[in-house]
């Protein structure tokens, strides 16, 4: 179990988060086009899990943003965002906000991820949604950073994130 805050007010999650140095378990989350996405689908690359609640939130839209024009940019990279946002809605977003250089990714039918992640919420008032966190895996899906962010109204490091991969490319 991880403690985050939201709004000051400690949460919970289910489990805990993979640490550097793990092996992230394989996912499969549904694509916006209600397909399943799958970590096999990005064997070749390095993958930037960008986490987070809802993309009805000021913060989470940032991120989706800011990911879309940085990391997207480093070849053999690939960002994939996640939240339990319909993949609906993540696909009208990214459309209105001219993003295609992301992979939404919704969680909505696969409570694996959010409990083998240790990222779903358990209590609180965000209950059911997913913890802010951003993890990048090498191909081999080997966790070489992780930003599992404390207060879940702040934006994540995208300095050291960016940093991690300009490093390792």
């Amino acid at each position: 179990m991880e403690t985050i805050y939201f709004k000051g007010e400690p949460c919970h999650t289910y489990g805990e988060v993979p640490v550097v140095g793990s092996k992230a378990p394989c996912f499969n989350l549904t694509g916006k086009d209600l397909n399943e996405i799958s970590c096999f689908d990005f064997k070749d690359k390095r993958i930037v899990l960008n986490v987070f609640p809802s993309l009805d939130t000021p913060v989470c839209a940032a991120s989706v943003r800011r990911f879309n024009k940085e990391a997207s940019e480093l070849p053999g990279t690939v960002v994939v965002c996640v939240s339990m946002d319909l993949p609906f809605a993540m696909n009208r977003f990214c459309t209105a906000e001219g993003l295609d250089n992301v992979v939404v990714a919704s969680a909505f039918r696969s409570p694996g991820f959010a409990q083998d992640y240790g990222l779903q919420i358990v209590d609180g008032p965000l209950a059911g949604l997913l913890a802010r966190c951003v993890l990048i895996l090498e191909k081999d899906r080997t966790v070489i950073y992780r930003d599992l962010v404390n207060e879940i109204t702040m934006e994540p490091d995208y300095a050291a994130a960016l940093h991690m991969l300009k490093e390792k490319f």
